[in-house]
């Protein structure tokens, strides 16, 4: 079965901006509060109002490209959103039923292997090595998690 390529961009689009941006989110909450309930609404934030953004975000994209009809805009469009705010959404179950630092570790391990996973689907497509891919990935959402942290930290400790 061939995936037409609107979807593939915005399911990847989605599940990438799903994983970094939701653990950001996650990591710099929990490290500036230490708050279930922060943490929790944030990624119930994420999944809404940023799956929103992205999926506006490629569709302007696509028609800017040009060179796209009507179907594939919307495909992208669909794909973004409901890749991004589904996906956003399985990080909110370890939250529920675990105790906080531990659903962040969780967490942060069901997105990095996720971006494994979405990396070798990349790898394979490019017929390129999957490490490089994924180290490069991996690299990006790891810098991510360790400044949303920091900055969790800084605001805690100066404005709290």
């Amino acid at each position: 079965m061939r995936i037409r390529n609107s979807l593939i961009t915005g399911l990847s689009f989605g599940l990438t901006s799903g994983t970094i941006t939701t653990l950001g989110l996650m990591v710099g909450l929990h490290a500036g509060t230490h708050s279930k309930l922060a943490v929790a609404g944030g990624v119930l934030t994420i999944a809404i109002a940023d799956a929103f953004s992205d999926a506006l975000g490629i569709h302007i994209s696509q028609e800017a490209g040009g060179k796209k009809s009507f179907r594939e805009v919307w495909e992208s469009t669909f794909a973004t959103f409901f890749s991004k705010f589904f996906f956003a959404l399985t990080f909110l179950f370890p939250v529920l039923i675990l105790p906080l630092t531990q659903a962040i570790f969780i967490s942060v391990v069901w997105g990095m292997l996720t971006l494994t996973f979405m990396s070798c689907f990349i790898a394979a497509r490019q017929k390129a090595k999957p490490f490089v891919i994924i180290r490069e990935h991996l690299a990006i959402a790891f810098i991510t998690i360790l400044i949303t942290h920091f900055i969790g930290d800084f605001i805690r400790v100066n404005f709290n």
